[in-house]
């Protein structure tokens, strides 16, 4: 896709990106390197990886060929990010550390520990915990909630139940915030199938009728610390599946009763995977 100067405002997925995106990102060109670096470094607090060091995005060089050199070790040694000129998923990569800059550096250090391992292992593979960190960094979603009957929803598959029969219901006790750049990136031409993998994190009642950046300031701190502890997302199954396009709101066509009844996206029913967590 070319560039669109009004992508943030096609859709209310891309809501947690608009309270910290830059000026440039309703510009009429693809931003530079330059106004990423002045994004960056105009947050408050600065963006900075997990050591500190503030975020420097640097244009794509060539393949790796030491440790040091991959891109999560360029992030976490010397705060590189590697972008990509007028590349979408590099530019919500880039807005989302705009917007989730704890989550996103305790993700990246915990990527670094994990290739370490593998390292020093001598594996050639990636490892479970490699899989997940990537897959939520990805197609990742924040699932904040006060009410417990609605979290087990989400996790038994009961998505008729959850998006429609309780619809009216649904945003007093829970919002779904996305963080996986892949993700927002497949929304600007959304299509039946797009599923994130979801964190539910149990949150006060009132943070959820909180505005947005008040909201994801407080589930970035969170989202942070989940990533930071080594007792979790051990392996994939510890994220929830979440079919985005049934968020009332966040599709036309799920005004409709009938939208939810499609089995093969709307996947039926299902106990809880063993594994998996919540905070």
């Amino acid at each position: 896709m070319d560039w669109d100067p009004d992508f943030l405002e096609r859709s209310p997925i891309f809501e947690p990106l608009r309270p910290h995106a830059p000026a440039f990102a309703f510009g009429a060109r693809w931003p530079t390197l330059e106004d990423w670096q002045q994004a960056f470094d105009a947050r408050r607090p600065p963006v900075s990886n997990a050591r500190g060091a503030r975020l420097r995005p640097m244009q794509v060089g060539r393949k790796a060929a030491t440790l040091e050199e991959r891109y999560e070790a360029r992030i976490y040694l010397a705060g590189e990010l590697p972008l990509r000129k007028q590349n979408w998923h590099d530019c919500f990569n880039a807005l989302a550390w705009l917007a989730f800059p704890q989550g996103k550096a305790a993700l990246n250090a915990r990527h670094y520990a994990a290739l370490q391992e593998q390292h020093a292992a001598g594996r050639s593979n990636r490892g479970t915990v490699q899989d997940a960190l990537t897959l939520f960094d990805e197609g990742g979603v924040v699932v904040a909630y006060s009410d417990d009957e609605f979290a087990e929803k989400v996790r038994r598959f009961a998505w008729k139940d959850l998006f429609w029969a309780n619809r009216g219901r649904l945003a007093g006790r829970m919002r779904f915030v996305l963080f996986g750049h892949a993700l927002f990136e497949k929304a600007l031409r959304p299509f039946l199938g797009i599923t994130g993998r979801a964190i539910l994190l149990r949150t006060e009642t009132g943070l959820l009728a909180a505005p947005t950046d008040t909201l994801v300031g407080d589930l970035d701190a969170r989202i942070a610390g989940h990533l930071s502890d080594p007792r979790r997302l051990l392996a994939t199954r510890e994220l929830d599946v979440l079919p985005i396009l049934g968020v009332p709101g966040w599709c036309a066509d799920n005004e409709r009763e009938t939208f939810y009844d499609n089995a093969d996206y709307f996947r039926p029913g299902r106990g809880p995977e063993p594994g998996s967590r919540d905070s």
